[in-house]
């Protein structure tokens, strides 16, 4: 039986990348990351999927056996049940990440109110908006009415107007 070339560094690709992939993901579930951990998590876990697509061609044969067996089907169904419940929507349960209802109430406060928050006057905070391009009428008007509801450009502009890495 000839050795397959590409076996010296498929299987220790496999190997690396579930490693990076089952640590970073374990400190995330126990909300211990820190640095590029999440990051490291999600794109390096194509690492993962390459390797391990890679590793499945290397071994076709022994691959296939398993959708003979009794046992195998069963685990590897289960698996596949999970996956698509885990599609469903669990009511109750916010999509949304923990810091979008204050950046959300910040979104829906006046001008005149966010002003405060920023330690600053509410002319500032109307020169800052209107330097993003947005058309401030109102000392009233909040950034929700701004920019929609979309968190993201909410967040993008209130980053703008609050002063950043100072302490109080």
């Amino acid at each position: 039986m000839k050795l397959n070339p590409h076996r010296p560094w498929i299987t220790p690709l496999v190997i690396g990348a579930f490693g990076l992939s089952a640590v970073t993901g374990m400190l995330m579930f126990f909300h211990l990351d820190s640095g590029l951990n999440k990051t490291a998590h999600e794109w390096l876990s194509w690492a993962m999927v390459i390797g391990v697509g890679l590793h499945l061609l290397l071994n076709l044969p022994a691959f296939k056996r398993y959708f003979t067996q009794t046992t195998a089907r069963v685990v590897m169904g289960v698996f596949a049940v999970i996956l698509a419940l885990s599609f469903i929507p669990v009511g109750g349960e916010s999509s949304e990440p923990g810091f979008a209802p204050p950046v959300r109430a910040l979104a829906q406060a006046p001008i005149s109110v966010l002003a405060q928050v920023a330690g600053t006057s509410t002319d500032d905070v109307k020169a800052k908006l209107q330097a993003q391009g947005l058309t401030v009428t109102s000392d009233q008007q909040t950034v929700a009415e701004l920019v929609g509801g979309d968190l993201r450009k909410q967040i993008g502009t209130i980053s703008q107007v609050l002063p950043s890495g100072t302490a109080r």
